[in-house]
């Protein structure tokens, strides 16, 4: 007999009955290629976008916050919020691996790289945010076209304010500056003198910004670097800082985590937050009062092997016990039966544990409409980013939603 729901470890408790969990994706990269069956610089599939942004809103994903990160990002992310108003929002800044324009170094126009990767050379890729790569890093010495540095930092100022800022009674598709921030991890991108400028240039622009706009942050393996560059611009405790921020894709230590709180920002939570067991232990210490919910798509997905799959696991058997399964959203299809796992040889005797798909997945090659692609990460996901902070926590999935929810429309003002 299957154990009573309450009494399986690690899972949260049911979510009632009558309730609709509701999402905001604040980091969502809608801009990359890949969501328009581009791979690499290659057609493989029909644009299926709007497929996408359909499953995000069946789970209840209603509203999505597109990632810029380069000057092409930003205007892209810009021209989506156009195509679907009052569901797609954006950011505008310049990424950390993106911020090789300011170095002499570089050759091609800022407003003409790409940061997406399609086309275009490794350093000009915005890549995904779960690690660094063991490439060899750009050593520091080139210095800082500052000539170059003021056109672009003037030039991003024209594009930010090109738009119409937010204000109480009239909202804006650009809710936030950023992407921006420090990338140690990643320095074979941009080297660590080059990023520290880039910061510093952009956080002295969005200071300046009337009125300012929330900041949305990058920050790995450069901690004490990034908080200090932040208090130099807004205030020993970030006083002069009028709307906030947050951190996303948050994969640094607690201690870490608990000053970013102190000084009043907000933590974002993806798959990539989940990889270990340190960084679950981590998530487990947010307080729901300053937490974000994003997949960070295409990357970032959670995966079988990341120590917060359990969690996902967990969350099947408490709904199997309970009699209840994972709802299917209008107009989705029906999620296949789980099939019986083949005989395993005696080298490979470990069964990956299974968790429910809500839309049917298939690889790119195989393309159909109405189905996920396999590896490309969506916002539709983030209901399992909700499950596992539910789980890590030990709290009811609804309460992370609202937390979530109500942190997001405050920060961004993205009203109801």
């Amino acid at each position: 007999m299957a154990a009573p729901a309450s009494t399986l470890a690690g899972a949260p408790p049911p979510l009632s009955s009558d309730y609709k969990p509701r999402y905001i994706d604040i980091g969502i990269n809608l801009a990359d290629p890949i969501f328009r069956g581009r791979y690499h610089g290659k057609s493989r599939h029909p644009d299926d976008l709007e497929g996408v942004i359909k499953r995000a809103q069946d789970v209840g994903c209603t509203k999505l916050i597109v990632t810029g990160s380069s000057f092409k990002s930003s205007r892209d992310a810009l021209k989506l919020a156009s195509q679907f108003p009052g569901t797609v929002f954006t950011t505008a800044g310049v990424h950390p691996c993106s911020s090789s324009i300011f170095s002499p170094s570089h050759h091609k126009h800022h407003d003409e790289s790409q940061s997406e990767g399609e086309d275009e050379p490794p350093v000009e890729q915005h890549t995904p945010a779960c690690g660094p790569d063991p490439t060899k890093p750009i050593l520091d010495g080139q210095g800082i076209d500052h000539a170059r540095s003021v056109t672009i930092i003037s030039d991003l100022k024209t594009l930010i304010t090109s738009v119409q800022l937010p204000t109480p009674s009239s909202p804006s598709p650009l809710v936030a500056f950023g992407e921006f921030g420090l990338d140690y991890d990643r320095l074979h991108y941009c080297s660590k003198e080059v990023q520290l400028h880039s910061f510093a240039a952009q956080l002295a622009l969005a200071a300046s910004l009337t009125p300012q706009l929330p900041l949305f942050l990058h920050s790995r393996a450069a901690h004490s670097d990034f908080v200090r560059l932040l208090k130099d611009a807004f205030g020993p405790r970030l006083e002069r800082l009028e709307k906030g921020g947050v951190v996303h894709s948050f994969t640094g230590t607690a201690e870490e985590m608990h000053e970013l709180m102190d000084l009043g920002l907000y933590i974002g939570i993806n798959g990539c937050s989940f990889k270990t067991a340190e960084n679950c232990a981590v998530v487990k210490e947010v307080e729901l009062s300053r937490l974000m919910l994003e997949t960070d798509g295409p990357w970032c997905e959670v995966r079988p092997s990341h120590e917060g799959w359990k969690y996902l696991v967990d969350a099947a058997k408490a709904a199997t016990a309970s009699g209840t399964v994972t709802p299917v959203a209008e107009g989705a299809e029906t999620p296949p039966k789980q099939q019986q796992p083949k005989k395993q040889g005696k080298k490979n005797q470990k069964k990956e544990p299974e968790v429910p798909e809500r839309f049917k997945v298939v690889k790119k090659e195989k393309w159909e409409e109405g189905a996920m692609v396999k590896g490309r990460n969506e916002p539709c996901t983030i209901e399992r980013i909700a499950t596992i902070v539910a789980g890590i926590k030990g709290v009811p999935v609804e309460e992370v939603c609202e937390a979530a929810w109500a942190n997001t429309v405050k920060v961004f003002g993205l009203g109801v």
